[in-house]
């Protein structure tokens, strides 16, 4: 989970009756951002300022939701909590609470006219706060979730999430060429038009004919998550982390980053590992894909 990184908290607000929900990330001050859009059908809120190029470099939380553009809504929600806990950039007239808003399209699998809002948002913040290690699975953003729509038969998808821990030379999962212990880890929202590749296999190949006759809005989709890693980063390299985020959905999701996907990442750096070198930052964006692959992979 994201958690394992130290200072990051995960809440979720799940409504299983109509199969929506929101799932909000909270972050240490000071932690740097950035992101990238690969899919050709986002709803995304805020991304433009995780542009290397923008002033801002820091952001308070993320938060995931379904109900397509709609759920973009329970942002505000955690503006409000955040701005009462005196977080967000300094202004002369006040501090503004940066958060960032991705969604996916579950209208079609619950109750379209029920999504998450401001009041949910806020629950799900507080769910956060309270305990940062959140469940998996069917909950939170993903509680609508679906997946291998290009079949013609979707199945259901969810939150997935993994950890890399690299250390030097002591047995972690990988051996860093970096002197101190180092993580990335990664939580997806998967709710993508092709399918998982759960094994490894390669790509399934291609569907049969008929299933390119599915009705359009059963083809709107969306996988979107979030990187986060306690090396110290700038807005530069998190781009970097991210587009190499979705290196990893290549790896695990075929086909990804269609048309009918809005595919997005976000990665987040805490500062906490000091690291130089170019070396250094290829290493991460390696595990960065691993993280990926190992979290779409996750969702059952």
């Amino acid at each position: 989970m994201l958690s394992d990184v130290p200072g990051i908290a995960v809440g979720h607000w799940t409504d299983f009756e109509a199969k929506t929900g929101c799932t909000v990330i909270v972050f240490p001050e000071g932690a740097t951002a950035s992101g990238e859009i690969r899919g050709g059908s986002p709803a995304t809120r805020e991304f433009g300022l995780l542009e290397p190029t923008k002033a801002v470099a820091a952001v308070d939380a993320v938060v995931l939701s379904g109900g397509s553009a709609h759920g973009l809504a329970a942002a505000d929600g955690v503006m409000e909590r955040l701005e009462s806990a005196g977080r967000g950039f300094p202004t002369r007239f006040g501090r503004v609470p940066i958060v960032v808003g991705m969604s996916l399209y579950d209208l079609g699998v619950g109750d379209s006219g029920r999504r998450p809002g401001p009041i949910e948002g806020g629950l799900a913040y507080d769910a956060a706060t309270v305990n940062a290690q959140a469940e998996l699975g069917r909950i939170g953003a993903g509680v609508g979730a679906t997946v291998d729509k290009w079949s013609g038969e979707p199945k259901p998808g969810g939150i997935g999430a993994a950890t890399v821990t690299a250390r030097p030379r002591d047995g972690g999962d990988v051996e860093s060429p970096i002197d101190t212990a180092i993580m990335v880890s990664a939580m997806v929202a998967v709710n993508a038009f092709g399918a998982i590749d759960h094994d490894g296999q390669g790509d399934p190949g291609p569907p049969s004919v008929p299933a390119f006759d599915i009705e359009p809005e059963t083809n709107t989709n969306t996988t979107i998550g979030c990187i986060a890693t306690n090396a110290s980063l700038d807005k530069v390299g998190c781009q970097l982390l991210a587009q190499a985020g979705h290196d990893g959905l290549a790896r695990a999701l075929h086909p990804a980053h269609t048309p009918v996907d809005g595919d997005a990442l976000v990665a987040v750096s805490t500062g906490e590992v000091e690291i130089d070198g170019l070396w250094a930052l290829m290493y991460l964006k390696l595990l960065a894909e691993q993280a990926v692959t190992r979290a779409t992979r996750s969702v059952a």
